[in-house]
């Protein structure tokens, strides 16, 4: 097995980037149980690749690389996008609350970020919930930084709308077709 070949050094910077890998898996996924397996997948394919990983590179960029591209990958299987249904993405707020925070806001948060195409939710976390450059996450989605800055710039307009009652529930307008 090639992940037992993998210097302890690599294993241990890996195991430091699962909390954020798993946050990031599940802003894609919506689930939970989706995410972890996401998660699961990422970190055997970084095992199974080590050798392959450049030290002078970000190893969270790396994984969060490999994370998209096994997501695209599933997504490429379904051939069809799921649709969160309401009470998927209550559960999936809960089991993130946090005392102290306004309740009513995380929900309709979450459901405005559930209503945005893949394709501007993730910039749009990656750069304000993982705090990654645009230039990283240009290189983790393999898109040009202008796409990154044009996609968080829709998904932020949209989010402005959805969040102000501007645009209709379940508004399938925000989808983009490629």
């Amino acid at each position: 097995m090639p992940h037992l070949d993998a210097p302890t050094a690599f294993r241990q910077q890996l195991l430091g980037t699962i909390p954020r890998l798993r946050r990031y898996a599940r802003s894609l996924a919506f689930d939970a149980g989706t995410a972890d397996d996401l998660v699961q997948t990422t970190l055997e394919r970084a095992l199974a690749h080590w050798h392959q990983f450049d030290q002078r590179r970000d190893i969270l960029v790396w994984t969060l690389s490999i994370a998209h591209n096994a997501f695209m990958d599933e997504r490429r299987r379904e051939r069809r996008m799921s649709v969160v249904d309401p009470q998927e993405a209550h559960g999936a707020l809960e089991s993130l609350a946090a005392p102290g925070h306004d309740v009513g806001l995380r929900l309709d948060l979450l459901a405005a970020l559930a209503q945005l195409s893949t394709e501007q939710r993730e910039p749009l976390l990656l750069v304000t919930l993982e705090q990654l450059s645009y230039a990283e996450c240009a290189e983790v989605l393999q898109i040009p930084v202008g796409t990154v800055m044009s996609r968080i710039s829709r998904a932020r307009a949209a989010l402005r709308e959805l969040l102000d009652g501007r645009a209709a529930p379940g508004a399938r307008s925000l989808r983009r077709v490629i």
